[in-house]
This record gives C-alpha cells, structure tokens and sequence, in this order.
C-alpha cells in the first residue's frame, strides 16, 4: 500500500522553504510516497489530516490558528508520523508551547550565525546515523531549549568563542521521540536548501523520516 506524506511550508524566506520542501517532497517519491505539498497552515485544518503516514512542515515562524493546532497533534497522536529540520519545524510557531512540547524543542539562538562547527554521532545509537561518523558542518549552530525526555542521536559542543557562557555545553542536534502513537523526529540542520547537498545531512534526515512515517 502506498504511503502518503504532507510537506507545508511558508514562514521566514531566509530559511529557502519551498526549495526544501520540493527537495524532501522529491526524496520521499523516491521511496514510493504520495505526496501533498501545500503552502499555508490551513492544510493542517483538514478533517481527514491523519490519513497522511507522515506530516513534514518547513515553515519558520509565523502562526497556526488553534483548529489547525489541534488538527495537527491530534493526528501525530493518534499515528501520523512527524519529521522536519533547522527551524522549519523547531522555531515555527513560538507562541504555541503544545506544539514546541510535540516537536520536542524550541530554537532559542545560533551564536556567531554561520559559522564551522562538528556534529558528533551517537555511534551505535541508531539505525538513522549507523555509518555516519562524526562531520564538520558549517551552517548555524543551533542552541536549544529541549525537552529532556527525547531520544538523541547526535551533539554539537559550543566552544566560547562567541559567548562565554556556553563554552563547553552540549546539545542535541539530531533526535526522535514518541509522540502517544505517532513517532518524531528531528534534525537542527539545513538552514538552507543547500545544505541538502551535504550527505550526512540529507541521509540522516532521509533515515528519520521514513523511521517517522506510520
């Protein structure tokens, strides 16, 4: 049986979000889903939104009226799974603490903005990052307010070079986590569409959303 996926995207240009959508939307055809592309929260409004297997917003900021929100959580609950990345899906509705306690995180800062930085892999954590060592990166390195019951799979370590009191923190960058019957997950990069082109990138974020999808 074909496998259905919903890709909406909107928010902040900067973060490219329709050219990563087309990307993620062609990346999962590629695994045999059907997939939607929508521009606007109102696609979460649809009555029939759980008979999606996977929901992968890519919009940053913005706001999500609560017929939408509640649409939404009802449906990773009850098995929809949930899959985004970088501040697409972790810093896309800032007022809605319910959907920041789904997702499992909340942007609060990237110190330095773009800058080089290692992700270092939980090795033999899980499938998702099997193979993967740990890659320099070089994008926004993205500080966190998370929730501590997530399952991560791989860190970034803050040096203090561009604020002294975070030297030596560590945070997640790549997770997952149960969501009541539906599955999430997770990645802090891709700033950009462009950062697709990376390889650990693009498979660790491949591997998670079909890990995600029912």
């Amino acid at each position: 049986m074909t496998k259905s996926a919903l890709i909406v995207w909107g928010g902040w240009d900067g973060h490219t979000p329709e050219q990563s959508a087309r990307i993620v939307g062609a990346m999962l055809e590629e695994h045999g889903f059907a997939v939607d592309i929508e521009p606007t929260t109102e696609a979460f409004a649809d009555e029939g939104l759980s008979k999606y297997d996977l929901i992968v917003p890519a919009i940053t900021m913005s706001r999500i009226e609560k017929e939408e929100l509640t649409n939404l959580l009802a449906a990773v609950r009850n098995g929809t799974g949930l899959a985004g990345f970088h501040g697409l899906m972790t810093d896309s509705f800032r007022n809605e603490p319910d959907y920041q306690f789904m997702t499992g995180g909340q942007w609060v800062a990237h110190p330095g903005n773009i800058i080089d930085y290692t992700v270092n892999v939980k090795a033999g954590s899980d499938p998702i990052v099997e193979g993967i060592a740990d890659f320099p990166y070089r994008s926004e390195q993205y500080y966190m307010h998370f929730d501590p019951s997530i399952e991560v799979l791989a860190t970034t370590t803050f040096t203090g070079e561009y604020f002294d009191e975070i030297d030596g923190v560590v945070m997640p960058v790549v997770w997952k986590r149960r969501f009541g019957k539906g599955r999430v997950f997770h990645s802090t990069l891709g700033h950009v569409a462009d950062e697709f082109q990376v390889p650990q990138m693009r498979t660790i974020f491949e591997r998670g959303a079909l890990w995600a999808a029912r």
